[in-house]
């Protein structure tokens, strides 16, 4: 379990450009998917989170909890995190948290036009670099999984996929044409960044934990924080059917 993770094939390195390709695309040109664009909140985007959050409970969190297991005994630095994954995941959780209620302040502040206007495009970036990180660790991931194979990289393709539904409507709702504007092409070129990085910078099974680890946890806020709020209207059939079903995969899988 220890040392670097196999080297993906050539069939998962192609099937990876085609994925994250994919992925740019549901940033590029999720907006033209009406459907998505009314209340009560669209099925699609409630099961598209419960197959998110599904991914991250049934098959993420083992597999990390799998690797830490194998890691060496280093009191701090990297191996303490390696040893602590579900800390990861937390820090993870908290720091997506932590844009949305700085997001949420400035939503809710009383400015003057040119300080709604400043403090407006202050929080766009914000929310777009933190999402470009994200983006950028999930393009990555797409060549190196603490699973190897085309199996699971299908698998982490299809949730990630409609993952990145789920945050891109957030976005567009929450900043409207800006995020249209500029912002799609930033979290699209995200992805591919992250793939090209894969592809020169291998890490041992242990970092990959950790950055899994971190993902899990950006990937629960970020669905709960779409789904949860009352304004959202959702369909909780819908997420819970989404997250049975996808659960059903990945056992089978």
């Amino acid at each position: 379990m220890s040392g670097h993770a196999p080297s993906p094939t050539p069939v998962v390195e192609l099937a990876a450009v085609g994925i994250a390709f994919a992925l740019a695309a549901v940033h590029l040109f999720g907006r033209r998917l009406r459907v998505l664009d009314h209340l009560p909140r669209s099925r699609w985007l409630s099961v598209s989170g419960g197959v998110s959050v599904a991914y991250v409970f049934v098959h993420v969190l083992p597999e990390i909890s799998r690797a830490a297991r194998h890691v060496g005994d280093e009191p701090l630095g990297i191996g303490f995190l390696e040893r602590h994954v579900y800390l990861v995941a937390l820090a993870g959780f908290l720091a997506y948290y932590g844009v949305e209620r700085a997001a949420k302040r400035h939503a809710t502040d009383s400015l003057d036009p040119a300080q709604e206007s400043e403090e407006g495009e202050r929080v766009f970036w914000m929310h777009v670099v933190a999402f470009a990180l994200y983006n950028v660790l999930v393009g990555y991931l797409l060549l190196h999984r603490e699973e190897p194979g085309l199996t699971s990289l299908l698998l982490f393709g299809v949730a990630m996929a409609l993952h990145f539904l789920v945050n891109d409507w957030g976005l567009r709702n929450h900043h409207g044409d800006t995020y249209h504007d500029y912002g799609r092409w930033v979290l699209a070129a995200a992805i591919l960044l992250g793939l090209a990085v894969g592809f020169v910078v291998p890490l041992d099974r242990q970092a990959l934990a950790v950055l899994f680890a971190f993902l899990s946890g950006g990937v629960i806020l970020n669905v709960i924080k779409e789904e949860v709020p009352a304004e959202r209207e959702s369909r909780f059939s819908a997420f819970a059917l989404g997250a049975i079903a996808y659960t059903v995969v990945l056992l089978l899988a």
